[in-house]
């Protein structure tokens, strides 16, 4: 059998750890999660490919961060050059998401990059419990925070929300933003 490629072996390990972990059988993270249990056994094959929707329900539904899904394990020295990185996209939206480091079990915090394109908003589920969102513009034009009190930004502003309520991002034209997801 041919091994999957990362970021999909990445995935399919962390899923079986982390189910394992919560001591859960794959029927029953399918059913937390909302996704069919032969969905969830091709991602734990490492066969199937995941929007960035389906990672973080699989998350909420383990109670983790969803960057312990995608992250590969820890090194000393770690360089991601621009335009590489685990790049996962969104199902509704022309939204992609690169992670670039996660937060150890001291830090709790992840790093993305985000790429967004107009056209189709991007709906955002609430993620674990005490999540807060930091997000910087680094080009473009966004309109982003939970659901009924999204800001528009532009190059260089800041906004920080509560990442476990519904929220939304929309390109109002093609933009980039670091996106400093804090786990409390």
């Amino acid at each position: 059998m041919q091994q999957p490629a990362p970021p999909l072996a990445t995935i399919a390990a962390a899923l079986r750890r982390e189910r394992e972990r919560a001591g859960i059988s794959l029927a029953e993270l399918a059913r937390r999660a909302g996704l069919a249990k032969s969905t969830l056994s091709q991602l734990e094959a490492g066969t199937g490919n995941p929007s960035i929707e389906t990672l973080w329900s699989l998350g909420v539904a383990l109670g983790v961060p969803f960057s312990r899904l995608v992250e590969p394990l820890e090194t000393q020295v770690r360089v991601i050059r621009a335009g590489e990185g685990p790049r996962l996209r969104a199902d509704e939206a022309d939204f992609v998401a690169t992670l670039l480091a996660a937060g150890s079990s001291h830090t709790r915090r992840d790093i993305y990059v985000m790429e967004l394109e107009p056209g189709q908003a991007r709906d955002a589920a609430a993620h674990i419990p005490g999540s807060v969102e930091h997000i910087i513009v680094g080009a473009g034009r966004l309109r982003t925070g939970p659901d009924g009190d999204t800001i528009e930004l532009g190059p260089g502003d800041y906004i920080t929300f509560p990442g476990d309520v519904p929220h939304h991002y929309e390109a109002l034209e093609p933009a980039w933003a670091v996106l400093v997801m804090e786990h409390r």
